[in-house]
């Protein structure tokens, strides 16, 4: 993709949650899988080509704080926060949590986009990855929350890429 075919910021109006007309935005993304004793931490590179993992942070008092200033470090123009679902597609105490953060974490970042998504199965699949990889199942207590967050980022980026902002944008 040349660099006349990325929309700029300023083409994309910053509560803009209408379907990616004219390519990819650059830029680097975090992601986040917040679990009750870590918090998973993902970015990108600012091509959106490589989704890695970039540290656990503790949950409590101070996580919201230093999920903000990952996201000034990594200068991100987005945070895409997994949002823990049923399978059936329900919300439930776990969701109501995570969303409570992440609208305080909005106000934390802004003007950040703070995007909810779809989460589920993300832990289950990032287990698998790394137990395919031949990580036992004690090694993976302490990179499965990042392993989800690099799966949650990942298929932002696809969705993204294949048109359509990811999950839902929270204003």
């Amino acid at each position: 993709m040349t660099t006349e075919q990325q929309p700029d910021q300023a083409e994309r109006p910053e509560s803009s949650d209408q379907p990616v007309q004219s390519g990819f935005r650059a830029g680097v993304r975090l992601a986040i899988d917040w679990g009750d004793a870590r918090i998973g931490v993902a970015a990108c590179d600012p091509q959106g080509l490589l989704a890695y993992p970039v540290e656990n942070v503790a949950s409590g008092k101070t996580a919201e704080g230093r999920i903000a200033e990952l996201v000034r470090e990594h200068d991100a123009i987005e945070l895409i926060v997994g949002l823990p679902r049923s399978l059936s597609g329900e919300e439930g105490p776990s969701a109501n949590k995570v969303r409570r953060h992440a609208r305080s974490l909005a106000k934390r970042v802004r003007p950040v986009r703070v995007r909810l998504l779809d989460e589920r199965l993300t832990t289950v699949s990032a287990a698998r990855a790394l137990s395919e990889s031949g990580r036992r199942a004690h090694q993976q207590r302490s990179v499965i929350d990042m392993a989800a967050a690099v799966t949650i980022l990942q298929h932002a980026l696809d969705t993204e890429r294949a048109g359509s902002p990811p999950g839902e944008l929270l204003t």
